[in-house]
């Protein structure tokens, strides 16, 4: 399950978002997740998958759908890949986090989505 301070976090800035445990990793979905301009859709649906051992262990990578592309049809590095979760099929943005970058016991969803939303920015620049 979801520590208690992600819960508060995701209840107060993601008023929808839905949570469950699958193929023994937990899925956060934050519906509509505003995206910067640039990109075909100006939301989607989010998919985080949470590892056991979160939030000792940080997140890796993330899922959109429908897809996110460039308006100006430039491709997106390590985001080519289609997987599906949740009976759904969700477009997987291949980020890791460098070593050391992720505090256990201190970061949490809030601290993983501002990556996110930089990576987000760096890829429509």
């Amino acid at each position: 399950m979801l520590p208690s301070e992600d819960r508060t976090f995701l209840s107060r800035a993601f008023p929808g978002f839905s949570d469950q445990e699958e193929n023994q990793m937990w899925c956060v979905v934050l519906p509509g997740f505003r995206l910067p301009e640039g990109l075909t859709e100006p939301a989607a649906d989010l998919l985080l998958r949470l590892a056991p051992g979160y939030p000792d262990i940080p997140p890796d990578m993330w899922w959109f759908s429908p897809a996110v592309c460039r308006i100006d049809g430039r491709g997106i590095p390590q985001t080519q890949v289609e997987e599906q979760y949740l009976d759904r099929t969700w477009q997987r943005w291949s980020r890791h986090l460098p070593a050391g970058a992720w505090r256990p016991g201190i970061d949490g969803l809030e601290a993983y989505l501002t990556l996110v939303r930089r990576e987000l920015r760096a890829a429509t620049a």
